[in-house]
């Protein structure tokens, strides 16, 4: 009876997960094409270094450390859950440790030992979010889910503690009871003495009962956290090795071109030739971004990696004295405009539909014809994008590479080249250089003090 609830629970677990995955997939893919390119063996240093290393996160290596006990916790602990996930389906108990032997023991008392360190980790990170009040865990756009989602998943790590010390505490017993049912483990790092202190003179039953919770917790816990992540911050403990893997290589403060503009200015300028008086008098392009569909696929990727953390925000020279930008909240929009499309898609509702497509037979809600009068500027206000300094700061800071200086310059240049809005104070400078060549309204040429 136990297989077959732990492969029915599974099956539905699992199912339910991918199918989650699978519209994180649909909404990254929201995203216009983006060509990536620059060296594989950088990309594949940055994910090693970066992802697996946590490299950038020990530029405050205190918080780096416990994060590494979790992270490390977390990884290693996957061994002990394949077991469980066999245990299960063939109801065998402790099917490698026979075949192990000492090697076995190490293991697990390697996991106990990183559980144990996890476990402090846990308790400072809880205590700096709700008792320390980290100023970068408290601004404007951390209230409400963001604020509980960051305490949430420190809640279900002890619940995973919870379970691997009850079962193999239990179990350490039970080896004594009955060594026929419970395979000899040998003795473990912490179980082999807080097991008797916490469960010594137990009856048989207990014990049976106990090691039982323990088991069912830890997989359940798993499977819950497989589950939650599609809808938490902490989607990056999947998505920021792909997200490393496919970050700029360019030099920072290289920015990306358009191609329209760049070959008009070399127009101006005679580096390319004519055609013979022809003009093209098409429909003009749009300029930058205003929407998760005129961003591109990357960086939506991004903004589902975000682990909000707030590092970027917390060395962001505007925000610092007190403008309204924060990295983060950029971010955060971003990824919260793509969950709106997505329920709006999933529902199918022909409200949604552009204006010209209405009524027509046959037609239905798909991204392509997507319209529900809103865009990221009703997320994000004109005035956090003019704060911005483009000084690459966030850039910088953000642990799994993440970018929010590119959306930032896509929706600015949407409305200055696209809506010709922007700062009055900013036209001055448009019209120097695009009558001068210079940032100064001077009459000479640009190259007369070489003169």
């Amino acid at each position: 009876m136990q297989q077959i609830i732990f492969i029915l629970v599974s099956v539905v677990g699992l199912g339910y997960a991918a199918r989650q995955f699978s519209k994180i997939r649909r909404n990254i893919l929201l995203g216009k094409e983006e060509k990536i390119e620059g060296d594989a063996g950088q990309r594949w240093r940055n994910v090693l270094l970066v992802a697996f290393g946590q490299q950038k996160m020990f530029k405050r290596w205190i918080p780096a450390i416990f994060h590494f006990f979790i992270y490390a916790a977390f990884l290693i602990t996957q061994i002990e859950l394949i077991e469980i996930f066999i245990d299960g389906i063939t109801g065998k108990h402790r099917i490698f440790a026979a075949s192990l032997g000492g090697f076995y023991t190490f293991l697990i008392s390697f996991i106990e030992i990183l559980s144990v360190l996890a476990f402090v980790a846990t308790l400072v990170f809880l205590s700096r979010r709700n008792l320390l009040k980290v100023p970068r865990f408290h601004k404007d756009e951390m209230t409400g889910w963001p604020k509980l989602d960051g305490n949430l998943i420190l809640y279900g790590e002890l619940l995973l503690l919870i379970g691997i010390f009850s079962m193999n505490g239990a179990d350490t017993i039970l080896q004594q009871l009955d060594p026929q049912h419970y395979a000899d483990t040998g003795s473990l790092a912490i179980s082999s003495w807080l097991g008797p202190a916490l469960f010594g003179g137990m009856s048989e039953g207990t014990l049976v009962g106990i090691e039982r919770f323990g088991w069912w917790l830890h997989f359940l816990t798993v499977l819950a956290f497989l589950n939650y992540l599609p809808i938490s911050k902490h989607l990056h403990i999947l998505l920021a090795f792909p997200n490393t893997y496919y970050a700029n290589v360019a030099p920072r403060g290289e920015m990306e071109n358009m191609p329209e503009i760049m070959n008009e200015v070399k127009s101006m300028m005679g580096l390319i030739e004519e055609t013979n008086g022809e003009v093209d008098m098409g429909e003009l392009p749009e300029f930058g971004s205003n929407d998760v569909f005129t961003l591109s696929w990357k960086n939506l990727l991004e903004a589902y990696t975000c682990t909000e953390c707030g590092r970027c925000t917390s060395v962001c020279p505007a925000n610092l004295t007190g403008k309204k930008l924060s990295p983060r909240k950029i971010m955060m929009d971003i990824r919260d405009r793509a969950e709106e499309i997505s329920k709006n898609l999933d529902s199918g509702n022909p409200e949604f539909i552009k204006a010209e497509e209405k009524g027509k037979e046959g037609v239905t809600l798909t991204k392509e014809n997507y319209d529900d009068g809103k865009s990221l500027f009703d997320y994000i206000s004109k005035e956090e994008l003019h704060a911005c300094t483009t000084c690459n700061a966030c850039v910088e800071a953000c642990p799994v590479l993440i970018s929010p200086l590119d959306p930032i310059l896509k929706l600015r240049r949407y409305e200055l080249l696209t809506l010709s809005e922007g700062p009055s104070d900013w036209l001055p400078l448009f019209n120097s250089i695009e009558n001068s060549g210079s940032a100064w309204s001077i009459p000479d040429a640009r190259d007369q003090w070489a003169n």
